[in-house]
């Protein structure tokens, strides 16, 4: 795999105990492919943060140092993935697919990774499935690749 773009399910399981951190931690340890990572992931992991937060699952002061660690992660380990016009209309016609069910940051992820030739890493099952159906390289963190 030479480039990985990682949405927010993958991320924020990096940074929150959940049931698939032992499995992203492994992957992201053992992986070789360049890690990309875009602002919209970072918000969508800011926002997953601040509703740990106002759902009393982390304290601030928690939520402040995992976002610390996660930008410092993001500045020193992964790759800026650009989010362009193009994959915003690319998207709009992936959200117009209704059968796929896809919501408008999903398929912005779907259509990046897609313009980026890289695969997207995502825990998100309906995500997976709809961007293999739109012709996006998909893989899902695994105990062993």
């Amino acid at each position: 795999m030479v480039g990985a773009y990682l949405d927010a399910s993958v991320l924020v399981s990096m940074l929150l105990d959940e049931t698939a951190s032992p499995i992203v931690d492994a992957w992201i340890t053992r992986t070789e492919a360049r890690l990309f990572v875009s602002d919209l992931a970072a918000a969508e992991v800011s926002s997953a943060i601040s509703l740990a937060v106002r759902n009393r699952r982390q304290t601030v002061a928690d939520a402040r140092r995992r976002m610390h660690d996660f930008d410092i992660w993001r500045a020193n380990i992964a790759f800026e993935a650009e989010t362009r016009p193009e994959d915003v209309r690319t998207a709009d016609s992936f959200v117009r697919r209704f059968d796929l069910k896809l919501k408008t940051p999903d398929a912005i992820h779907a259509a990046t990774a897609l313009r980026m030739e890289a695969t997207l890493i995502t825990l998100d099952r309906r995500l997976l499935l709809a961007a293999a159906a739109l012709g996006v390289r998909v893989a899902e963190p695994t105990v062993s690749d």
